[in-house]
């Protein structure tokens, strides 16, 4: 009984042998790639790395940074969104900076005031206090000088009849009289003349520095709400309302760096893309006037003719596609811009990689 079991066992691991041996010598037709890998249409090709751009006649898309720190109050765009020049795009908080500048205002406005004051010099009503004042220190003097008329008539009949102490008074009375009188008329003459000139120049140049003060203020407010500099979409938004940023920019917890509070690319109907070269290929670019290139994008068969735009004459280190500025920079690449016409059936984007082929 023992024999068969282990007869049996043997029989199936032989079976099971030859299925195994069988199965593993097929061989399965390869699949057909998911797209062809890019390759050159140029015998003599140079390859570059680049990156696509909204359209600029100069640098890259628009990075926007605030000139000024603060909490985000109020985003007024979306991303994507179109916008036209001058739109507003974003606000901080402008409370402190509000406050400061109504603060000037009104200290400019207080001091047009007294500068308006100034020169509306005299007021009739202070003018009539001082007539007044002149006709009482007239007054004042024909009293004092009829009672020295008095004692000197009375003294010039009997010497005795008038101390010599009571008129050396009435004559003191009558000489302070007219000193007052004289004081009342030059209180009068300088009130009908007006202000000062020299304090109307001080109070004009205080109420300019002060309108200036204001001016400047208000500027800075302005400053608090940012706005699109151009016709353009809306290509990405890097804060949110209750976020703090500055003049740095945004802070990204990922990347941990600061990038720009919003970027805006150009709505035209074509994209650039900005090809690096490396340095030791430039020897081999053809003449301007000759240059075509061919793109591809990256994970399909789409090959787009690309049309030279101009050469950014500046060889600059390898690290504008990675953006890493803390490695070993060896190798130094020439940026050229192409142009292209935006694809109807392939989604491409500002910021995505594709692969360049410039030829002659």
């Amino acid at each position: 009984m023992k024999n068969k079991i282990l007869f049996a066992l043997s029989f199936v691991g032989i079976l099971g042998g030859c299925w195994a041996a069988y199965f593993s010598t097929i061989t399965h037709a390869a699949q057909p790639p998911v797209f062809n890998p890019a390759s050159s249409p140029y015998s003599t090709g140079i390859y570059a790395q680049g990156i696509v751009e909204s359209v600029q006649s100069s640098g890259q898309n628009v990075n926007i940074y605030p000139e000024v720190a603060g909490t985000v109050k109020e985003i007024f765009v979306r991303e994507g969104q179109t916008v036209a020049k001058n739109a507003p795009l974003l606000q901080i908080d402008p409370s402190i900076q509000s406050a400061t500048a109504e603060q000037q205002k009104s200290q400019a406005e207080a001091a047009f005031a007294m500068l308006q004051e100034l020169k509306a010099e005299p007021r009739k009503e202070t003018l009539d206090v001082n007539i007044a004042q002149v006709q009482a220190a007239q007054a004042s003097l024909k009293t004092a000088k009829d009672g020295l008329d008095k004692e000197q008539a009375a003294y010039a009949i009997n010497p005795g009849s008038i101390s010599k102490d009571a008129l050396d008074s009435a004559i003191n009375a009558e000489a302070v009289a007219q000193a007052n009188l004289a004081v009342a008329r030059r209180q009068y003459d300088l009130a009908k003349a007006g202000a000062w000139i020299y304090d109307i120049h001080n109070q004009e140049k205080q109420y300019i520095a002060l309108q200036k003060a204001f001016a400047a203020s208000d500027a800075l407010l302005a400053k608090y709400t940012l706005h699109a500099p151009q016709d353009g979409v809306v290509l990405s938004i890097n804060t949110v309302v209750g976020a703090y940023v500055s003049p740095q920019g945004a802070y990204n917890s990922y990347t941990q760096g600061s990038d720009p509070v919003l970027m805006i690319g150009n709505s035209d109907r074509h994209l650039n893309v900005r090809c690096y070269v490396d340095e030791i290929l430039v020897t081999r670019l053809p003449p301007q006037a000759k240059i075509k290139a061919l793109m591809t994008i990256r994970g399909t068969d789409v090959h787009i003719p690309l049309t030279f735009d101009r050469i950014q004459p500046f060889v600059s280190p390898k690290i504008e596609l990675s953006d890493q500025r803390q490695e070993r920079v060896d190798v130094r690449v020439l940026p050229i811009i192409f142009r292209f016409e935006k694809p109807t059936n392939v989604n491409l984007y500002p910021g995505e990689l594709v692969d360049v082929y410039i030829g002659q």
